[in-house]
């Protein structure tokens, strides 16, 4: 299955309706790993960060791993800032 595609913005305004997108997408995907392309993202807030982190909940819950390909560098330095950037880039496939 092709990776979860996070769109161009992701603020707050739009963060619950993705998060419950992504989700459901998720329960789609029977393989094991889950990846979310995040090379689209352009507008973002910490919220972006809030629904990476629920994803990965949500996919560790059912047995699943979840990765972020593609990451902006300023959403990078967000995780790092808010100090969960080794939940979510402590992976090499996560530095694309």
């Amino acid at each position: 299955m092709p990776p979860l595609s996070l769109p161009q913005e992701l603020t707050h305004d739009q963060a619950g309706d993705w998060l419950k997108s992504l989700v459901f997408a998720m329960g789609q995907n029977k393989e094991r790993q889950i990846t979310a392309d995040a090379s689209r993202l352009v507008h973002f807030d910490s919220s972006a960060l809030a629904v990476l982190l629920a994803c990965r909940r949500e996919a560790l819950l059912v047995g699943k791993t979840f990765d972020v390909a593609h990451m902006p560098e300023k959403l990078r330095q967000l995780a790092v800032v808010y100090g969960v950037s080794d939940l979510l880039l402590n992976a090499p496939s996560h530095r694309d």
